[in-house]
């Protein structure tokens, strides 16, 4: 990166001072260390792999000592935190709605048997088609997309899940804590649209929307291919006795005949997955039993009703076999309009994977071993804090393209650089450019083994000498030696310094000759 001195914008600067500044008051103990701390990760050359190697950036000005003291008796007042990332600018969808992604990333510890409120993680990835339980800490966080050819986010908050906690209910807590910062902060007004929040299969997506129906919010989640709702109950015909049904016909997702017509159908041409057909039917919820998270309400179980779209696309870019994406929305009487902005907004939602793999990969937000979640809870604000300031500080900087890259507009730097040196594109093996020298194809001959004069002897094979004192030179050669065979001699060599000069050759008889040295200690 390089900074844009001359065509630098001011508003971007102020913000990216100000946050600092804030970010500053929100250290109330060993400030100095934390804010430093944030500085090394933000200054190193390059991927954070341990706390000790942060110590030795010119930014941070104290010993690894200090460090771990910060991290270990520091605190952040993250109240003020959160208050200060929900004030920053966040990006808006075209019209201009926030659109939330949550999700859970773990921190894993399986080897810290004394680290307090682990709990097992589950973990995809690691086997095909399974998953292995490993003790760790799990985070619940939200970010904000943005929209375009972009992976970056805004993160607003961070949240770690404790022993016991149910993980409806807690997001549902830290939604709404953070839907009142947002709007406490301007960024939602009466009259704006309402804020979408997109999650994963693991979400009870019904349960969320009721927990959250008094908001201005709507709640779009993926949904497993194996589920059952059902319709809206038919009218009670006339002179029909017995108690009103509740529920009408099963909507199976894995059986076509239970579908029916659907509401809306679309066809969208897309460049990475082919032909999107999307088909949605409105009102169709689940029966929901007193059980799970439902267990401890009281009287009749709600009816949430939504919108559920099928997905379906002809190819994707890894080659695999595509299977149909099935999604629902808390609202109803989808138009296809709305069909196509929610399948598409869910899509975005990947960029939350992107962030995750950036804490990780690149700011080491899992690198340090840490034994007290109180400890790791300071060093996953200060990541957010320095990833916030990277996002703020794009207008400020231009992309430093190698010659073999393509251009990057102002503003739009990749989160995640390539490798320095490496080229954008495999080498391909077509005819050199112009400007490039080539040098001749030098052509070998075939000679047979070399005669000696008839008046000189052949020269004799000396075994090595097992004395620490004296030269020891080994060859490897016979009389009846075919061409092209190899010569290899091996000189040992002791110094005064006590140090053991090595000498190899390699030699054949239908090419140069090659040699090398080099000095090695004596091993004791």
């Amino acid at each position: 990166m390089s900074l844009l001195h001359g065509d630098a914008q001011r508003e971007p600067l102020a913000e990216l001072s100000r946050f600092r500044g804030e970010f500053y008051s929100c250290l109330t103990a060993r400030s100095d260390g934390l804010f430093e701390l944030a500085d090394a990760v933000l200054c190193d050359d390059g991927p954070v792999r341990s706390l000790a190697e942060l110590s030795l950036v010119g930014e941070h000005r104290r010993g690894h000592e200090g460090l771990y003291a910060a991290l270990a008796r520091g605190e952040i007042d993250t109240g003020r935190l959160r208050r200060a990332l929900a004030a920053v600018p966040l990006p808006r969808a075209a019209d201009g709605r926030l659109v939330l992604a949550i999700g859970i990333t773990c921190w894993l510890r399986p080897a810290a048997r004394t680290s307090p409120q682990r709990i097992l993680c589950h973990t995809y990835g690691r086997g095909k088609d399974q998953y292995i339980p490993v003790p760790g800490w799990p985070y619940s966080i939200v970010c904000a997309l943005e929209p375009g050819r972009s992976s970056w986010t805004a993160p607003l908050d961070a949240l770690r899940l404790a022993p016991g906690d149910d993980t409806a209910t807690v997001t549902a807590r830290q939604l709404r804590d953070l839907l009142q910062r947002l709007i406490t902060a301007g960024q939602w007004q009466p009259g704006d649209p309402d804020v979408l929040i997109i999650a994963d299969a693991g979400y009870d997506a019904p349960r969320l929307a009721f927990l959250l129906r008094d908001l201005p919010v709507q709640v779009l989640a993926r949904m497993r291919s194996d589920r059952v709702l059902r319709r809206t109950a038919p009218l009670r015909q006339p002179h029909i006795l017995g108690r009103p049904p509740r529920h009408g016909g099963e909507f199976v997702f894995g059986q076509p005949d239970t579908w029916g017509t659907p509401d809306t159908e679309t066809v969208t041409d897309t460049r990475l997955y082919g032909t999107a057909l999307a088909r949605s039917w409105d009102r169709l919820h689940p029966k929901l039993t007193h059980r799970s998270s439902w267990a401890a309400a009281d009287g009749t179980l709600p009816i949430v009703e939504g919108t559920v779209i099928r997905l379906d696309i002809d190819r994707l870019p890894s080659g695999a076999t595509p299977k149909p994406v099935w999604l629902w929305w808390s609202g109803i009487d989808a138009t296809p309009a709305d069909a196509d902005r929610l399948w598409q907004a869910y899509l975005r939602r990947l960029d939350i994977e992107h962030t995750f793999r950036l804490f990780k990969q690149t700011l080491g937000w899992t690198c340090p071993k840490i034994r007290t979640p109180e400890a790791a809870d300071r060093w996953t604000w200060l990541v957010l804090a320095a990833y916030t300031q990277l996002r703020l500080a794009r207008p400020l900087a231009a992309d430093r393209r190698r010659p073999w890259e393509k251009p990057s507009p102002v503003g739009q730097a990749h989160p995640l650089p390539r490798s320095p040196g490496l080229p954008a594109h495999p080498p391909s093996d077509h005819l050199p450019g112009p400007g490039t020298k080539t040098l001749p194809a030098r052509s070998r001959t075939t000679t047979g083994p070399k005669e000696h004069p008839a008046d000189t002897p052949p020269r004799r094979t000396h075994a090595p000498q097992n004395t620490a004192s004296a030269t020891t030179n080994e060859e490897v050669s016979h009389s009846t030696t075919p061409p092209h065979r190899l010569k290899i001699k091996l000189g040992i060599r002791p110094m005064a310094s006590g140090q053991v000069r090595l000498r190899l050759a390699i030699s054949s008889e239908s090419c140069c000759t090659w040699a090398g040295s080099a000095s090695r200690a004596r091993a004791t």
